[in-house]
């Protein structure tokens, strides 16, 4: 295909319209799936979290001054690992409460974290009691609280650094 060729083709509307429409329907495929994928999690007021965490420290998420993260995760999911930086990184400018899911229990939750240099503590539910009262059942999830409580985003799946702080704004901003 010469210059004059590829100048005509982008210039034909029937091209273009095709485009947009193959397009919508990717969108429309992509937005199915997400929904999907979401369905069957928390959703409205978040359900009663409470814990014990890797540090010791007493967890319990109820109406707060600000949005949090609650993430869903697992020491076998490799997924997970490789979001890991990314919950560190937004847990030095948000609250997170974090979930290690079916990993053993505080102890080997520990172990984990520190082999890993890894410094957000962990509640663990290793029967996973919390994950079924929340919906979850594939790991890594993410929900995005308000500070009034409510779930306001549900992600499953890996999300990038700036996919988990955009919620998180939205979330403490409207």
């Amino acid at each position: 295909m010469n210059l004059t060729s590829m100048k005509n083709a982008l210039r034909d509307p029937k091209r273009w319209k095709r485009w947009a429409i193959e397009a919508l329907i990717l969108i429309a495929i992509v937005a199915a799936i997400a929904a999907w994928r979401n369905s069957g999690l928390a959703s409205g007021v978040a359900p009663p979290l409470a814990g014990v965490r890797t540090d010791g420290s007493m967890v319990e998420l109820g109406a707060g001054k600000t949005a949090r993260l609650v993430v869903f995760w697992a020491t076998w999911c490799r997924v997970c690992r490789a979001e890991a930086g990314n919950i560190e990184a937004v847990a030095r400018d948000w609250p997170v409460i974090s979930v290690a899911m079916q990993s053993g229990d505080l102890t080997e939750i520990s172990a984990y974290l520190k082999e890993r240099g890894l410094v957000v503590p962990a509640v663990a539910d290793d029967d996973s009691d919390i994950a079924e009262a929340w919906g979850v059942s594939v790991v890594p999830t993410h929900f995005f609280i308000d500070p009034a409580g409510n779930i306001r985003f549900r992600t499953v799946g890996y999300t990038t650094r700036m996919g988990l702080r955009a919620r998180l704004w939205w979330a403490q901003t409207f």
